[in-house]
């Protein structure tokens, strides 16, 4: 069996202070023949290491002076992070690598650790990129982004619902800005595939940090790089599996998100609409015709109960009168909606409607007479 070799080149390690001297000589080499300059003496008044781990620590960085110097991860990686109170510089260090913020983890963490700023990592929220060196990186995490306004999507949102619900104060746009950043063709033109007129359901649920300085386009930006980020490749061939494209998974998926109340049912209200699909039977779903209706007069977007004139509105999204699924989603589902369509409930169910017990849940039929039986009772 072959033993691995620790050794710095042209080193033999015999003990850890030989390991010291060794790699102070590297770096005193590197800086004698032209290489990087040596590193600002660290902070005293935190708590950095002392001694030989110091010394150990300065001879690696000296050596790794260049690397320093580079962006630290892939430069067109951006990320926002939010910092809890106590969390560790190891976990904080892990999901900068996780986004592509830093790719040399080793290198951030004994930065960090040389400095004293592993104990210094502020809870809060950080706007970061890969195009940030190490040492810049290491400054920004000492300075939490506070006082900025968040924009909360929660998932069945739909467009106008968010323009609604952005913070007054502390953007830079209007919600006109955000609903013609949301339709301009320019910021469609993701290779998510979107045909619709607007970003509709592709704009991923989520909390977002808007900074004075954002734009409505960054905003749009961010939630559809959010989607794409969150929709794996697997979660994209299930979709495929299901003979679907990406679009109308999406789309399926915001209908289901807003049918299901109790999460349990997800799947098998997805599967209801797959089976209804595949037999070539209309949808009938009643949240695509509240979405044609469009805002109401006291303000909501979702009107209910519907009418019997509502159901014959005569729209290419009320799928009461045309078949197949809408030309485009209805809503903006997260992430558990369209894991439902990528992986729905295998059964016969062709059809659901609300239990009579106020509970949320549905009752489920395979055929349109044991539908008929479980209406509730006429009070």
């Amino acid at each position: 069996m072959r033993r691995r070799n620790n050794s710095i080149p042209g080193c033999l390690i015999t003990s850890s202070l030989v390991l010291v001297l060794c790699m102070i000589g590297v770096a005193a080499a590197a800086i004698f023949t032209g290489g990087p300059a040596p590193l600002p003496a660290p902070d005293r008044s935190g708590s950095g290491p002392t001694g030989a781990e110091r010394a150990l620590l300065q001879a690696y960085l000296i050596a790794r002076g260049s690397a320093l110097n580079r962006p630290a991860g892939n430069p067109a990686a951006m990320a926002e992070i939010i910092v809890l109170p106590g969390e560790s510089a190891e976990a904080v260090i892990q999901r900068l690598a996780q986004a592509g913020i830093v790719q040399d983890t080793s290198l951030l963490r004994s930065y960090l650790r040389f400095y004293g700023l592993d104990t210094r990592i502020q809870a809060g929220r950080y706007a970061l990129t890969g195009e940030m060196s190490i040492p810049q990186l290491a400054e920004a995490l000492q300075l939490a982004i506070v006082n900025q306004a968040r924009l909360t999507v929660p998932e069945g949102w739909r467009l106008e619902q968010i323009a609604d619900a952005l913070p007054s104060d502390g953007i830079g746009f209007s919600a006109a800005e955000f609903l013609q950043a949301a339709s301009d063709p320019d910021t469609l033109a993701t290779g998510l595939g979107i045909t619709g007129a607007s970003a509709e359901g592709f704009l991923f649920p989520e909390t977002y940090a808007l900074g004075a300085g954002t734009s409505a386009e960054e905003l749009v930006d961010r939630m559809l790089s959010t989607f794409d980020e969150r929709v794996s490749d697997e979660l994209r061939r299930k979709f495929e599996a299901q003979g679907l494209s990406l679009e109308q998974a999406v789309t399926l998926a915001s209908i289901v998100e807003r049918e299901a109340i109790v999460p349990d049912e997800r799947p098998l209200i997805a599967g209801v609409f797959l089976n209804r699909l595949q037999q070539g039977m209309r949808l009938e779903a009643d949240p695509t015709v509240q979405y044609a209706l469009g805002r109401q007069p006291g303000g909501e977007w979702w009107k209910a109960p519907l009418t019997q004139a509502d159901l014959e509105l005569d729209s290419p999204f009320n799928t009461y009168l045309y078949s197949g699924l809408p030309p485009a989603p209805i809503a903006n589902p997260g992430l558990s909606s369209l894991q439902a369509v990528a992986e729905p409930a295998q059964t016969e169910f062709l059809f659901f409607r609300a239990a009579c017990d106020g509970s949320g849940r549905h009752r489920f039929a395979t055929s349109f007479d044991e539908h008929l039986s479980n209406a509730c009772p006429e009070a």
